[in-house]
């Protein structure tokens, strides 16, 4: 792939800062929440859509293993470009093979792709923002990250989802998913070829000189770093059980929500969905991880952490509340959502910024970072793998009553986890 001659002076981050974390945020989306509602529709257990959709999410995990390779081949917009026309065209295809006799087991293994595309994407383009931009424009375009990366959130787990809701009536499940699809594709395509000839390229990776052997012993050395952290595995089985909960909840809500009544489910279609997670929840999320970020600031991390942990998983109880009573009432269902998605935004802050600010510190901190995200990923996929069996053992009720039992070990390491370094207020 030729690159076009974009350097960083021409091109304002307006340009492309927005547009590249849409496209990072969109297929990790898709595959963790829009396809479980997908499959749901038409008639895959809940058992099998937990599993697979879990599975499939490893790369996010392992992503730090092949990092340091991307480097020396090609430049950082390469891989970009290349990842989202690749998973635009896995997107196009998903959408074709819906319609086909064997379409779940077709269609999964265009996910995988698609979630080692999004999980190499998210290498390039992290790398993409660092190398591009000055510490301090780093720093002012941080906010514009962040707001796009969550309104790819909002715009497949809202949007795209109402849209299918609204097809479905008129041309059956299959065509409706299939439409949404071809949608996809087609915009992370679009995106691709934009960037094609807007983002400007690392003008600092032409200097890259390590062999392939020499940056993997930097891997290893950084691995080996990690484990001899002070506290590192108190450290790992708290980024572990923080979300491990979540990790479990994160696949059956979709589901519950979709589940007729005789099922203990709360009976609404993909319109109805949608247009909860569209707007009550995309407003709570956003309210959330502001006023953490204020909570923090005041009262620092080290006082916050607990807080922010009871906080995080408060949706859950709203959830065994919702499973118990079963209400109809749209508002009352909104409500629950507000609160799963406030409390995601305030609580979530607190995970990362003790990643950042305990695990990551030292010599190879990017690195660790990396590590320690994959590490947390991993707790949340675990869980996810079997929340959809035990969901169809106990039951909706059940399920969410266990959930709440996960929730004591998760606050008691947040209780007595210490911190390396002396917090700043």
């Amino acid at each position: 792939m030729k690159e076009t001659a974009i350097t960083n002076k021409k091109v304002s981050p307006i340009a492309w800062v927005p547009t590249l974390y849409f496209a990072m945020g969109m297929p990790f989306v898709v595959l963790n929440m829009v396809a479980s509602l997908m499959y749901k529709g038409m008639g895959i257990s809940d058992a099998q859509i937990a599993f697979w959709t879990s599975l499939i999410m490893m790369p996010w995990t392992l992503k730090f293993l092949w990092s340091p390779i991307m480097e020396l081949y090609k430049t950082k917009k390469f891989f970009v470009v290349l990842t989202q026309v690749t998973t635009g065209v896995c997107f196009g295809l998903v959408a074709f093979s819906l319609s086909l006799p064997h379409f779940f087991a077709i269609t999964i293994a265009l996910l995988a792709i698609i979630a080692m595309s999004g999980a190499t994407h998210d290498i390039a383009a992290d790398g993409t923002y660092m190398g591009v931009l000055s510490k301090d424009e780093q720093a002012r375009w941080i906010g514009w990250q962040g707001a796009f990366y969550n309104i790819a959130k909002i715009f497949a787990t809202g949007l795209l989802v109402y849209l299918a809701g609204y097809f479905i009536p008129k041309v059956g499940i299959t065509m409706a998913w299939t439409i949404v699809m071809a949608i996809l594709g087609t915009i992370m395509t679009a995106i691709g070829i934009y960037h094609y000839v807007i983002l400007p390229v690392d003008k600092a990776e032409s200097a890259q000189t390590k062999t392939l052997a020499e940056t993997m012993r930097d891997l290893v050395a950084v691995i080996a770093d990690f484990f001899t952290k002070k506290h590192i595995w108190y450290y790992i089985a708290f980024i572990i059980l923080y979300r491990f909960a979540e990790g479990f909840v994160m696949k059956i809500v979709p589901l519950f929500l979709k589940a007729s009544r005789a099922e203990q489910g709360l009976g609404l279609d993909e319109k109805a969905i949608g247009l909860l997670y569209g707007t009550f929840g995309a407003a709570a999320f956003v309210i959330g991880s502001i006023l953490a970020g204020y909570y923090i600031a005041h009262r620092g991390l080290q006082k916050s952490l607990f807080t922010l942990a009871l906080v995080f998983n408060l949706p859950f109880v709203a959830y065994t509340l919702l499973a118990i009573y079963q209400p109809e009432n749209l508002a009352i269902i909104g409500s629950a959502i507000v609160i799963e998605y406030f409390g995601y935004g305030f609580g979530f802050v607190g995970l990362t910024l003790f990643m950042m600010q305990q695990i990551a510190p030292g010599k190879h901190q990017m690195s660790h970072y990396a590590f320690a995200s994959g590490i947390m990923n991993l707790g949340v996929m675990m869980p996810g793998m079997v929340s959809g069996q035990l969901a169809h053992v106990l039951g909706y009720r059940g399920f969410f009553i266990m959930v709440l039992f996960c929730v004591i070990p998760a606050l008691l390491i947040t209780w007595f986890v210490p911190f390396t370094y002396p917090d700043k207020k």
